[in-house]
């Protein structure tokens, strides 16, 4: 544990405590932990037949995220009907180094976070129904069965 202080007056008073173990440590329940270069995501108490589910929304971020930002890229409104229109609408993306023009959208990742959250909240109802649960669980048996390994 280390403590921190500060001055009051002439004295020193202790204001917070900083502990590296307590930090990293976990309370009782089920959580997901995924680790990437540079990156660390930590979901604290989740519904442990949703892991699967949550870590691969997580692990398909950032190709929702490019598949987003693909779509949501400044165009006409439009499409162009001939080749001279295209080559006129890509002069004027190269003209404004290829920003959107001043137009701004919603953020390519808080979506993909909103779209996995209603994602892990959906199958949570869905997990609700027992036939549903037995079906998940049975594709998930069947899934560990016949998974690449090398994946």
């Amino acid at each position: 544990m280390t403590t921190f202080y500060k001055k009051v007056g002439k004295r020193y008073v202790a204001v917070s405590e900083y502990s590296a173990e307590l930090i990293d440590s976990f309370s009782n329940g089920a959580h997901l932990v995924i680790v990437g270069p540079g990156s660390k995501f930590i979901t604290y108490k989740i519904d442990e037949n949703l892991a699967g589910l949550i870590a691969a929304g997580r692990y398909a971020k950032d190709v929702m995220v490019n598949a987003i930002m693909t779509a949501s890229e400044a165009r006409p409104s439009r499409i162009p009907l001939n080749q001279n229109q295209k080559q006129l609408w890509d002069e004027l993306k190269t003209s404004f180094n290829d920003e959107n023009f001043g137009m701004y959208y919603s953020n390519a990742t808080h979506i993909a976070d909103e779209g996995i959250s209603a994602l892990v909240k959906e199958a949570d109802k869905m997990l609700q129904n027992p036939a549903v649960k037995k079906a998940y669980e049975q594709f998930l048996l069947v899934y560990k069965l016949t998974k690449d390994e090398s994946s």
